[in-house]
C-alpha cells in the first residue's frame, strides 16, 4: 500500500513574547533607592519609615522587603555610591599631608550631604543588627580603611614611620574619634581637627 505523504507547508514564526519583569523590576529598585535619598535630605534618619518610602516611590511595602530587610538596609544601599566610591588615595609624598587630606575629603562627605545624617543613623541600626554592621563595613568603612593602610604602607617603606606599625591600631586610632564626635557632634568635623588629630597620631607613628 503506498504510503500517503503529509505536505506541511513550514512556517517562520516569531519568537513568542515571554513576559519579563525584569525591566519594571530594575525601574522599581532604583526609584526605591531615589525616593529614600529624598527623603532621608528632607526628614531625616529618624523621621523615615518603610511607608514613605514606598509611596514616593509608587510601589507596595511588600516590593522594598522582598530585596531589603529594613530601612537601615535601604538607606546603605541607596547612599552606599554617595559614601564611599572608589575613595581616592591622596599621595603627596608626606603621610601627614595624605592623612590629612583623606580625613577632609571624609568630613565633606559628613558634613555637606545627606549622607552624614545616613551614617549617623546606620551605626546605631549596626549595633543591633549584625547584617547591617557588615554591610557598613564593606560599603563605607572598606575603601577608606583600605586607603589610609595605603598612605602608611609607604610611609613605612619611605622610612617616614616605624616599620613596626600595628597598622590595624593605628587605623583604628584615627577613625575612632572621628566617629565619637559625629555621633555625639560635641565638636566639629573641619580642617583643624583633621590637623591636630594626625599630629597627634603622628607623634607615636614616627620613626
Amino acid at each position: 500500500m503506498p504510503q500517503k505523504i503529509e505536505n506541511k507547508e513550514t512556517q517562520t514564526l516569531s519568537p513568542p513574547k515571554v513576559p519579563s519583569n525584569r525591566r519594571r523590576n530594575q525601574r522599581s529598585h532604583q526609584a526605591i533607592l531615589k525616593a529614600a535619598a529624598e527623603l532621608l535630605q528632607e526628614k531625616g534618619y529618624g523621621a523615615l519609615c518603610i511607608e514613605a518610602i514606598a509611596a514616593r516611590a509608587g510601589v507596595g511595602k511588600q516590593t522594598i522587603y522582598r530585596w531589603w530587610s529594613s530601612k537601615a538596609a535601604v538607606i546603605m544601599e541607596a547612599y552606599a555610591s554617595q559614601a564611599a566610591p572608589n575613595v581616592p588615595t591622596p599621595d603627596t609624598g608626606l603621610v601627614k599631608k595624605d592623612l590629612c587630606q583623606i580625613l577632609r575629603q571624609l568630613f565633606t562627605v559628613l558634613t555637606k550631604t545627606t549622607a552624614g545624617a545616613a551614617v549617623t543613623g546606620l551605626i546605631a541600626e549596626a549595633q543591633t543588627d549584625p547584617n547591617i554592621a557588615k554591610a557598613f563595613r564593606e560599603q563605607f568603612l572598606e575603601s577608606r580603611t583600605e586607603a589610609t593602610r595605603t598612605i602608611l604602607e609607604r610611609g613605612m617603606a619611605r622610612g617616614e614611620l616605624r616599620p613596626n606599625l600595628n597598622l590595624e591600631l593605628v587605623i583604628d586610632a584615627i577613625y575612632g574619634p572621628v566617629w565619637y564626635r559625629l555621633l555625639l557632634k560635641h565638636a566639629p568635623l573641619d580642617d583643624g581637627f583633621a590637623e591636630e588629630l594626625v599630629n597627634l597620631v603622628m607623634v607615636g607613628m614616627r620613626a
